[in-house]
């Protein structure tokens, strides 16, 4: 059991457990609670979904903050660091996943990640979604100017972060063309539709949202069904680094050259019961197909012998 004075302060020091961090947030949060109100009953988060996004630290903001996203910020620590509002983060996924949907050729959704942290979440939603993704830097032009071999005439475009793709936002208000945004509370909301609150600064964060945001899009279309848990993990959305893989990718060639250096276990041969008598004898011969049978000759008794008449007495005189 933690005490009253614990809770009431565990939303300062994100170190405790998130088991912790959902009660606090549940108990001092009205907003994220009201917001889960607007929500129909389908679309209310499950406890592992907020326990997922604890973890991810997709409420973390940074010290400075916008003007904008003042109705996204719930409180700030004493360290100085902005809280963002789950509840809100959520709402905003669920209406982002809705507009997704909407759009009739999936092809004709687009998301952008300048940021590496970004990347690999941007090529898995487009994967899963059947929507384009533009992962690195942003070609200018791409919206506008028709001459280039990469442009793109999008109805959708999804941002990883307003800041470093401003090029893509920028263009995109010139064209008609709705963004979503993942916002931290420093992001600016200038030609952003939808912003998602969120922590666009942190891998585990980036491709959580990406996740949660793509599972919600198959359910919508009926691909996958709420009653059971995706399949597929979020994981696979987090960015990897070139270090890393080649760590684990040295760890499994070391492992494999141990397993083909040691020999092989030799087993002794099986040796024979002494108490069977039958071991070592010769074995007999066997007829070919079509042959006579052979018949062994019984010992002290000639071949060519005539066999005894049928009334032969038993007795013979000598």
């Amino acid at each position: 059991r933690v005490s009253k004075q614990v809770t009431r302060r565990c939303c300062r020091h994100t170190s405790l457990p998130c088991h912790i961090q959902i009660s606090c947030l549940r108990r001092n949060n009205a907003t994220m609670s009201n917001a889960f109100a607007a929500l129909p009953a389908v679309l209310h988060p499950k406890e592992e979904d907020i326990q997922m996004m604890l973890s991810a630290r997709v409420q973390d903001g940074t010290r400075n903050s916008d003007s904008g996203m003042e109705e996204y910020i719930w409180r700030r620590r004493k360290d100085g660091l902005h809280i963002l509002n789950i509840g809100k983060t959520w709402e905003k996924i669920m209406l982002a996943a809705r507009v997704i949907v909407a759009i009739e050729n999936p092809e004709d959704v687009v998301a952008i990640s300048a940021r590496p942290w970004g990347m690999r979440a941007v090529l898995k939603f487009a994967h899963y979604t059947g929507a384009q993704s533009i992962a690195g830097r942003f070609t200018p032009g791409t919206f506008t100017n028709q001459i280039t071999k990469q442009f793109r005439e999008p109805r959708l475009l999804i941002v990883t972060d307003p800041r470093t793709d401003s090029q893509a936002v920028r263009e995109s208000s010139y064209v008609n063309i709705p963004v979503i945004a993942f916002c931290d509370s420093d992001s600016p909301l200038q030609h952003v539709d939808i912003a998602i609150p969120a922590n666009n600064k942190g891998k585990h964060s980036i491709g959580l949202i990406y996740w949660l945001l793509a599972r919600e899009v198959l359910r919508l279309r009926g691909s996958v069904s709420r009653a059971t848990d995706w399949d597929v993990p979020v994981d696979l959305f987090f960015h990897r680094d070139i270090e890393e893989l080649k760590k684990t990718e040295e760890e499994q060639a070391a492992k494999m050259e141990e397993a083909a250096a040691t020999p092989a276990p030799v087993y002794d041969e099986v040796v024979p019961d002494v108490a069977d008598a039958n071991f070592g004898a010769p074995v007999p011969d066997v007829a070919a197909p079509g042959a006579e049978p052979v018949v062994p000759a019984a010992t002290g008794q000639e071949w060519a012998a005539a066999p005894p008449a049928a009334g032969a007495g038993t007795t013979e005189e000598w």
